[in-house]
């Protein structure tokens, strides 16, 4: 029996990764956050002290194992979903994330999770380079400023120090270097459907994307 997938894709902050574990847990599916893939491989680097800059020094992913297990990523055996959201990570992973060698070993890695699991997977060059057959694609948007809010108050939820004008600054500026960046920019499948989540809830666009895949399925 084929397997379904979901593939999620938009800019950071825009709600996707919520979206997408919320529906993964409706519809009974395994998420896969690829975005946290890319900021583990930044944390673990950071540890490592290795140049960033120099791609050659990526090839301890070769050594490196991921799991998720109830929406929390696992690297290494290590539970590493908090760690990956520190500000460090957060302004080093949009540089790693470029390099070819990384993106190409992430990516066989998340098409070998998605080969045979019914899964949701959020990231950035989903629809049209990770999981291009796959039978349905949505593109999560918001405006920078809406995005910048939600980001700066789930900071102060985590007990974060946060600052909403640096914030936004940071988006603006991930933004452009993802959708600019010369491997697998951040863009929009040409069958993925949009949808711009600024003056939507969370839940209103779950339901939307669950009710069209029960329909269907």
């Amino acid at each position: 029996m084929k397997q379904t997938q979901i593939a999620i894709d938009g800019p950071a902050g825009a709600g996707k990764s919520t979206v997408a574990k919320l529906l993964s847990k409706q519809l009974n599916f395994i998420y896969i956050d690829t975005g946290a893939m890319y900021r583990a491989i930044t944390l673990k680097a950071l540890e490592l002290n290795i140049n960033l800059e120099d791609e050659s020094k990526f090839t301890f992913i070769d050594n490196t194992r991921f799991e998720f297990i109830n929406s929390k990523l696992y690297m290494d055996d290590l539970d590493v979903s908090e760690e990956i959201r520190t500000s460090e990570v957060a302004k080093n992973v949009s540089l790693v994330s470029s390099h070819l060698l990384v993106r190409e070993k992430l990516v066989k890695m998340q098409q070998v999770m998605a080969e045979n699991l019914n899964v949701v997977m959020d990231g950035r060059d989903i629809g049209y380079v990770v999981l291009p057959n796959a039978k349905y694609k949505y593109y999560i948007t918001a405006s920078i400023k809406e995005r910048a809010k939600r980001r700066h108050l789930d900071n102060l939820d985590r007990g974060i120090k946060s600052d909403l004008s640096k914030i936004e600054a940071e988006i603006e500026k991930r933004d452009h270097f993802d959708s600019n960046r010369l491997h697998n920019p951040l863009k929009q499948a040409k069958d993925a459907i949009l949808i711009d989540t600024s003056d939507l809830s969370i839940t209103e666009v779950v339901k939307f994307i669950a009710e069209k895949i029960r329909e269907d399925e």
